[in-house]
């Protein structure tokens, strides 16, 4: 799995004040606007592919694809809304964008029994206790980005250590999410961290997750 967030060298005081001001408005709201109705048909989507993994065992390659851009596209959206990345956002499910990346291979098979006890229990054992996790590491983030903010508006760098701590909780979150999913039969790790990868020719932490 390669999940990332490109670190540029530098960042866009102007793009930076219009996102912290203005940003709920000409990026937060039409993206989520199209996004509520995808997420819709995505839950549905959700529905049938466990029964589809149930009797088969596979997942739909149609369906794991639609799930894999939904989860593109919202992570273009919140690399800005974080201020991670500079830029505007692709609409639509074929979006590119060379900031960001998610690569997720479609597994040949699914486990049957894991399927059921994630419907089934998923709640206890996967999102309760990454949730309790989550709520410290999501406050720090919090704190993160405000620093970052203004670090960003004097300097017009993001400090590395920064933007990898905002990228790997988001990571943390896509594990739960593709793992709840079916879309993955490796239980997400407690952790933000993954390897290290190229993200198109630069060396990165952000990337390369197995």
């Amino acid at each position: 799995m390669k999940y990332g967030v490109r670190h540029q060298e530098s960042y866009s005081r102007g793009e930076l004040l219009l996102r912290t001001f203005f940003g709920g408005l000409y990026i937060a709201l039409p993206h989520a606007f199209l996004l509520l109705f995808l997420m819709l048909w995505s839950s549905i989507l959700n529905l049938i592919t466990f029964w589809v993994v149930l009797i088969t065992g596979k997942f739909p390659e149609s369906m794991f694809n639609y799930q894999l851009n939904l989860q593109r596209w919202g992570l273009r959206v919140s690399a800005r809304l974080q201020n991670l990345s500079d830029g505007y956002p692709a609409f639509g499910l074929s979006g590119k964008d060379e900031n960001t990346m998610i690569e997720l291979e479609r597994p040949e098979k699914v486990n049957r029994g894991t399927v059921i006890l994630r419907i089934m229990f998923g709640g206890l054992y996967v999102i309760l206790p990454h949730v309790i996790c989550l709520i410290f590491v999501t406050i720090g983030a919090m704190f993160v980005r405000l620093i970052a903010f203004w670090v960003v508006l004097i300097t017009g760098k993001f400090p590395k250590g920064m933007h990898d701590y905002m990228v790997g909780v988001m990571r943390w979150q896509y594990r739960i999410s593709i793992y709840m999913g079916y879309m993955t039969d490796v239980y997400p790790p407690f952790s933000m961290k993954g390897n290290e990868a190229d993200f198109n020719g630069s060396s990165s932490s952000d990337l390369l997750d197995n």
